[in-house]
C-alpha cells in the first residue's frame, strides 16, 4: 500500500538505455544536439523514450555541465507591439538553434540586481538585451561571470559585448527625404530622445538630412516613446503649422493618427504627412495605413543569435557591431 501511495516511479535515462539496448552515454548523446551518435542508435533511443514517456531534465543537465541551454531575453516596454514581435522572432531563432529562451521583463525603474541574480541562478548560456532595457550593470556583471551577451539597439560600448543596431541614420534620412520630396515645408520629429539611443539617433539623422535639403526641422520632445505620448502631443499639432512628422516609432505614430483623425471620416487623409518606424502589424491596418520605416525583426533576430553563438564558441573575441538594414514602406499617411 505504501508503494502505491508514492505514485509511479519516474522514468530515467537508465530505463531508456535498457529498453533501447544501448549505454546510458548513448542516450545522453542522442538528446544532445550535434553530438556524435549514429542515426540508428538515435532512432532506437527516441523510440524507447516515447514508449516509456521519458523527458530530458534540461535543468538537471545544466547543473552537471555548469551551463544550461537557456538564453535570457531581457526586455522592457512590452506594451509596444514591436517589442512583442521582436521577442517572438528572437525566441524562434533561439529554438531553431536548440536554445531555450527565458524572458525576464524589466523596466528603467527595476532593480537590476534581481535580473542579474535570475540570469546567473539559471546558469544561462547567454543573454540578449533589447533596446529599452537598462543594460550597463547587467552586462558588466554577466561579462564578469563569463556569460556571453548581445545588445540590440543599444549604444553602450562594453568590452566583449556584441551589438546589433538598426540603421537609424538611414531611417532618419529616408524619412526626411520622403517628406521633403512630398512637398513638406515645416517638418518635425517626435521622440523621447533623452531615454532612447535609437530615438536619439533617428531624430538627429532626420534633422541633419532636413538641413541638408534646405529645411529646418522642429524637435517635439515627449517623455516616453509610446502611444499615449503620441496621442497627447498630437493635440498641439494643429496650431503649430507642422505639415510633416516623423515619429521615433510606429506605436507613438498610431497615437498621433488617432488624435488628429478624431471627427474625420475613415477615408480622409490625415491633415499632415506622418511617417513612423518599425512597421508593426498595426501600421498596415486600414485605420492607420501608416507610412513607415521597416526594421526587419526576422533578420535582426538571426543576426543576434549568430553573434551570440559565435561569442559562446569564442568568448575572447573583440566586441563587434553589426547593422540591420531598413527600408521605406509607403502607405496612405505620407
Amino acid at each position: 500500500m505504501a508503494d502505491r501511495d508514492k505514485g509511479p516511479r519516474k522514468v530515467t535515462s537508465f530505463d531508456v538505455a535498457r529498453v533501447a539496448g544501448v549505454s546510458r552515454a548513448a542516450v545522453s548523446r542522442a538528446f544532445t544536439p550535434d553530438a556524435s551518435v549514429s542515426p540508428k542508435t538515435r532512432e532506437k533511443v527516441y523510440q524507447a523514450a516515447k514508449e516509456l514517456g521519458y523527458r530530458v531534465n534540461y535543468l538537471a543537465r545544466s547543473l552537471t555541465n555548469k551551463r544550461s541551454d537557456l538564453v535570457g531575453l531581457v526586455a522592457a516596454g512590452l506594451d509596444n507591439p514591436f517589442r512583442t514581435l521582436q521577442i517572438e522572432h528572437l525566441a524562434r531563432a533561439l529554438l531553431a538553434r536548440n536554445f531555450r529562451p527565458i524572458l525576464l521583463p524589466t523596466s528603467p525603474e527595476a532593480d537590476t540586481s534581481t535580473v542579474i541574480g535570475q540570469l546567473l541562478h539559471y546558469a544561462v548560456s547567454g543573454v540578449i538585451v533589447t533596446s529599452d532595457a537598462p543594460p550597463t550593470e547587467i552586462c558588466e556583471q554577466c561579462a564578469a561571470e563569463g556569460v556571453p551577451i548581445v545588445l540590440i539597439n543599444k549604444g553602450d560600448d562594453i568590452p566583449f559585448v556584441d551589438r546589433i543596431i538598426s540603421d537609424d541614420r538611414m531611417a532618419g534620412h529616408l524619412a526626411a527625404s520622403h517628406l521633403i520630396d512630398s512637398g513638406v515645408r515645416k517638418p518635425a520629429v517626435m521622440a523621447a530622445s533623452a531615454i532612447s539611443y535609437t530615438a536619439r539617433r533617428r531624430s538627429e539623422a532626420f534633422v541633419a538630412r532636413c538641413k541638408q535639403l534646405g529645411v529646418e526641422a522642429e524637435f517635439l520632445h515627449v517623455r516616453i516613446n509610446d502611444y499615449r505620448s503620441g496621442y497627447d502631443a498630437a493635440g498641439e499639432l494643429a496650431a503649430s503649422g507642422i505639415d510633416g512628422l516623423f515619429c521615433a516609432n510606429d506605436y507613438m505614430a498610431c497615437g498621433v493618427v488617432d488624435r488628429i483623425m478624431q471627427g474625420r471620416g475613415r477615408d480622409d487623409a490625415p491633415p499632415l504627412a506622418i511617417i513612423g518606424h518599425d512597421d508593426i502589424p498595426q501600421a498596415s491596418w486600414s485605420a492607420y495605413e501608416l507610412t513607415t520605416i521597416r526594421q526587419p525583426c526576422d533578420l535582426q533576430a538571426e543576426q543576434t543569435v549568430d553573434l551570440l553563438m559565435s561569442r559562446i564558441a569564442e568568448p575572447d573575441l573583440t566586441a563587434r557591431v553589426e547593422f540591420t538594414p531598413v527600408t521605406l514602406i509607403e502607405r496612405r499617411t505620407a
